[in-house]
């Protein structure tokens, strides 16, 4: 994942900012209905074995099969670059643990080639026709926008997100620093998510601090972690482990979050270790996967 890498990660303030101070209002909003249990998924973002190097046992005829068991979901990013068919999605689902959440990003036609427009309906249509094969081990999915998708496409934005099956969980990235730094829009954007119960996903990276927003839009804390291979990953994580813990304190129930790097042969060992911290702190009890390289070994 080259999205945020930086030539020197050692130079780069790490910190988490402090939270939106619209985030306290969703999280009481959320502590005052208390209607739903708490839910914890950590995952990568592949499972293949050319990227996950040195995590699988040698011999393992099914990467996904072995993956599903030492994790509680896949942030599915092969769906990103062609829409599967059902047939796909259902031999997926009968590979995986009961337990196990598939989070699939929807498909390159709908977010940068067609960009939201009014075309794009009839591939939303195949894309969560196949994907319902999945049932209840789909998980939210999430929609990606190009670097340079910005503000002026607002129009697409709001009749994209309120034509969305409601019945779909979807969560939304941007990546234009517009829609972030210019407070008017940045409003809207929050609202508009907010009144379609949509999350807003949090990106931690190197190079683009400017999306560490830490504005909250519903009842999802939706992260998508990139470590730099470096050894402050872990650090950065420890950091993670008290920020959910705070709003799992203020109310929220549902954390979703997803390792990824720059080079992936270290995403399982992060995930790992930071699955072992929130067990810890929050009193949780995933599995912890087996990893066939220690914590820490490439730093």
């Amino acid at each position: 994942m080259k999205f945020g890498k930086v030539e020197d990660p050692s130079i780069i303030d790490f910190s988490i900012p402090s939270d939106h101070g619209d985030t306290e209002v969703i999280l009481n909003n959320i502590k005052e209905k208390n209607d739903t249990a708490f839910n914890l998924y950590v995952g990568c973002a592949k499972w293949n074995r050319q990227d996950l190097k040195n995590f699988y046992p040698r011999g393992t005829k099914d990467e996904l099969e072995y993956y599903s068991r030492q994790f509680n979901c896949i942030e599915l990013n092969a769906t990103f670059y062609r829409i599967f068919p059902g047939e796909q999605f259902a031999k997926w689902y009968d590979k995986t643990p009961d337990d196990f959440k598939f989070f699939p990003k929807l498909s390159q036609d709908i977010s940068h080639l067609r960009r939201l427009n009014d075309k794009v309906y009839p591939f939303v249509d195949a894309y969560l026709d196949a994907a319902s094969n999945l049932k209840e081990k789909l998980g939210t999915i999430f929609l990606q926008m190009h670097n340079n998708f910005n503000p002026k496409n607002w129009d697409r934005v709001i009749t994209f997100v309120e034509r969305w099956p409601k019945e779909f969980k979807l969560a939304i990235e941007f990546r234009h620093t517009d829609w972030f730094n210019d407070e008017k829009i940045a409003q809207e954007l929050y609202h508009l998510l907010e009144e379609n119960n949509m999350a807003n996903i949090l990106v931690d990276t190197a190079g683009r601090r400017d999306l560490m927003h830490m504005r909250l839009t519903n009842n999802e804390a939706f992260v998508r972690y990139v470590g730099a291979n470096h050894e402050s990953d872990y650090d950065r994580l420890d950091e993670w482990v008290e920020r959910l813990a705070m709003w799992k304190d203020k109310g929220l129930q549902n954390i979703h979050f997803f390792v990824h790097q720059n080079l992936e042969v270290e995403s399982p060992l992060l995930s790992a270790y930071l699955i072992g911290k929130l067990n810890e702190r929050l009193g949780t009890s995933l599995r912890i996967p087996q990893t066939l390289v220690p914590p820490k070994s490439l730093f």
